[in-house]
């Protein structure tokens, strides 16, 4: 099925719940790495989306509700997010597709506000994100 190719510029945005922890998030930019270009950018290329890392978010996770922070990023794509068909440097290209699985990685636990603080015991939470793109001309299968 057709979709919107992904190009530089291009936002990953990411739903603010992560399990048990809500996390303040932030939209990540997408860099392209493709040789064409669309609007004068890159297209992006499966694997790209591993350069899309947003630092310094700050989460609670109840009941640790003092605040911690932590770093979101793109864990893995959905199929309808890779190009089966649509290729450049023979690497296929991303596409918009639906929801891919988000990882927020603990740096500073969030913390129950008792007498001594608790510190939120997990590492890493999953989540989901999606795209949105500028290019409403170029699409791929």
């Amino acid at each position: 099925m057709l979709d919107f190719i992904l190009i530089s510029g291009d936002r990953a945005i990411f739903n603010p719940i992560f399990g048990k922890a809500i996390v303040a998030v932030r939209p990540g930019i997408l860099k392209g790495t493709g040789i064409p270009t669309v609007n004068k950018n890159k297209i992006c290329l499966v694997g790209d989306e591993k350069q899309v890392i947003v630092p310094g978010c700050s989460y609670t996770s109840p009941p640790n509700v003092t605040p911690g922070t932590g770093t979101l990023s793109i864990q893995s794509l959905a199929p309808n997010q890779k190009a089966r068909k649509v290729k450049s440097k023979r690497t296929a290209v991303l596409l918009k597709g639906t929801t891919f699985t988000a990882k927020f990685q603990v740096l500073v636990p969030a913390q129950t506000p008792t007498i001594p603080p608790t510190p939120d015991p997990i590492p890493i939470y999953l989540g989901t994100g999606f795209f949105t793109t500028t290019n409403m001309q170029v699409k791929g299968t």
